[in-house]
């Protein structure tokens, strides 16, 4: 049976193609490396390569979205002289705290108790977004091409089954599946290897998964979803650098989560919320318990007065080392988030994406210069595995592991660990169950009283997408696609009463009834700010996310 692409590409003719010695997916802080340092090795060594970036939001940066602190080490073994250059890392961390919160308290966790991996000093508050848009200024300055506004929708596969590149998405794609007036066939990029570094959950990502068996060895990978607002609040209360962590309420015990506020310049903060995604309560709305969150004295005293500017989520690969997959295969490489490179202990990820993306780029370029092409760059994990970063991410290994068994019971545990062991023990936990595995029947458990947003320090879910700047063209098939559409109903509905319009953080699914009195799952997609929640936590994973047609999305500024 034919395939649609196949169809249209028999009635509309064959696609233009362009040949690269490496296709990059995605415009992130992995991606961008990546390019960097292909271009810097031609430029040392005189052998020059073909470099392609695919960005399927509107710009690079558009759909970047992180806390951030980020450790500028990986950074400056890419660009060495990254502050002359102008790199958007201004604000350096001045101070620490961390926090366990109850409903009306907190309690702060004097700083020489405190771990390594949640001191900062040394790091930088930084809006992530930013951070890619200068890379990808370097990027283009060495030669680089960019292609923003085209998602890569298509893995491309030779005759022997290894990757040959991607096919961007095709335009004009009608609501009911048919090619209207502005049609365009999307266009196949070739390469010698091809880079994946689509962020977590990525779309092709999961696919190449699939396909190569490349989880069959490793742990299931979890996921947090992390929720984040842009406010700028009154210069009084403004303290450039502090770094603000904390656990406990909203959340119960059991509920693996947790917070972050930071102080940027300009009187701005970021505030965010990451709830685990392997949580067991139907009724639990990330979204809401982030709403609540801002409510407790300590966080709303910052908040009070000021104005909300921005609003994002994103879904976070959390799993750490016993989760990474093989993340080579013929063809091509897996990179940063993509593969699950996360340092989930430290809540941070742009090293590591900047880490990888620079070893895979090492792997390519000397493959390419030495003759070959669509292999697999086998050299690329040796390289991982005499990193720092593999020691980073071994000594944080149990991390997660032991904060899905509980608050107090793993803030003991990270801290025998981290704290009086430095990672350095003998035992290894393993992660049992993917996350959407692990709701229990809504008949099991207590539903969840959410109070109204007051429009001033809490909203709800509509008003923060539209700060997102999100835009989806709207004659064009939904990317939210369902394998059954019965399922929802029959099942997710039935069993867990109906978890999608919780877990979601734009609105985008809702229970309706229809004119028959039959319920229906309606989704908005639209709304999609594609953090990829759904393709996670639906217990029935039969919601797919797939690439909506290009530019679409959120448009984030300074997240």
């Amino acid at each position: 049976m034919k395939t649609t692409a196949q169809t249209l590409i028999e009635n509309y003719g064959p696609r233009e193609s362009m040949e690269y010695d490496v296709v990059i997916v995605g415009g992130g802080p992995a991606g961008l490396s990546a390019a960097i340092r292909l271009k810097q090795l031609a430029h040392e060594r005189g052998f020059d390569v073909r470099v392609c970036v695919l960005e399927k939001g509107s710009e690079v940066g558009a759909h970047t979205l992180s806390g951030a602190v980020m450790d500028s080490r990986a950074l400056t073994e890419l660009i060495p002289d990254w502050r002359e250059k102008g790199a958007p890392l201004h604000v350096e961390v001045t101070e620490d705290r961390f926090l366990f919160l109850s409903k009306k308290s907190a309690r702060q966790v004097p700083n020489w108790l405190l771990p390594e991996n949640f001191k900062n000093h040394g790091n930088y508050v930084v809006s992530l977004g930013n951070v890619a848009r200068w890379l990808a200024q370097q990027a283009e300055a060495l030669g680089v091409e960019i292609f923003a506004g085209f998602p890569a929708a298509e893995i491309l596969y030779g005759e022997r089954g290894e990757v040959r590149g991607v096919a961007t998405g095709n335009m004009g794609i009608g609501r009911d599946g048919e090619p209207t007036s502005d049609f365009q066939l999307g266009m196949e990029l070739h390469a010698k290897y091809t880079l994946f570094a689509e962020g977590a959950r990525g779309h092709l990502g999961r696919q190449l998964i699939e396909r190569f068996h490349l989880d069959e060895h490793a742990d299931p990978q979890v996921y947090g979803l992390g929720i984040k607002e842009l406010w700028e609040i009154d210069p009084a209360l403004h303290k450039p650098g502090l770094v603000i962590h904390t656990a406990g309420w909203p959340l119960d015990s059991d509920t693996y989560g947790g917070s972050f506020l930071y102080h940027l310049d300009n009187n701005q903060v970021v505030v965010g919320f990451v709830v685990g995604l392997g949580y067991t309560n139907p009724y639990l709305s990330p979204f809401e318990e982030f709403q609540r969150y801002k409510t407790h004295p300590e966080i709303r005293r910052f908040l009070e007065g000021g104005r909300r500017v921005s609003y994002g989520a994103r879904a976070i690969a959390a799993g750490g080392l016993m989760s990474l997959p093989k993340f080579v295969f013929a063809g091509g490489a897996m990179i940063g988030c993509e593969a699950g490179f996360l340092n989930a202990s430290r809540i941070k990820g742009s090293h590591a994406a900047i880490s990888t993306g620079m070893m895979a780029a090492q792997a390519a370029f000397d493959a390419i210069a030495g003759g070959r092409q669509n292999d697999v760059l086998v050299e690329y994990p040796e390289a991982f595995e005499k990193s720092w970063l593999h020691d980073e991410l071994h000594r944080a290994r149990n991390f997660k592991q032991w904060m899905s068994k509980g608050l107090y019971l793993g803030t003991l545990m990270v801290g025998v660990e981290q704290k009086l062991l430095g990672g350095n023990v003998p035992w290894t936990l393993h992660h049992k169950h993917s996350d959407n595995e692990t709701l229990e029947p809504a008949s099991a458990c207590r539903k969840i009283d959410y109070p109204k947003p007051d429009g001033k320090l809490t909203f709800d879910r509509l008003s923060s997408v539209f700060l997102s700047n999100t835009n989806h063209v709207d004659n064009q098939p939904a990317h939210l696609t369902l394998k059954d559409r019965s399922v929802p109903v029959a099942v997710n509905l039935a069993k867990f009463d109906g978890p999608e319009a919780r877990f979601c953080p734009a609105g985008v699914y809702e229970y309706l009834e229809t004119e028959t009195r039959e319920m229906a799952l309606v989704i908005s997609a639209q709304n999609c700010v594609h953090c990829k929640t759904c393709d996670i936590k639906d217990p029935t994973q039969n919601i797919v996310w797939v690439t909506p047609e290009g530019g679409g999305g959120p448009n984030y500024s300074s997240m």
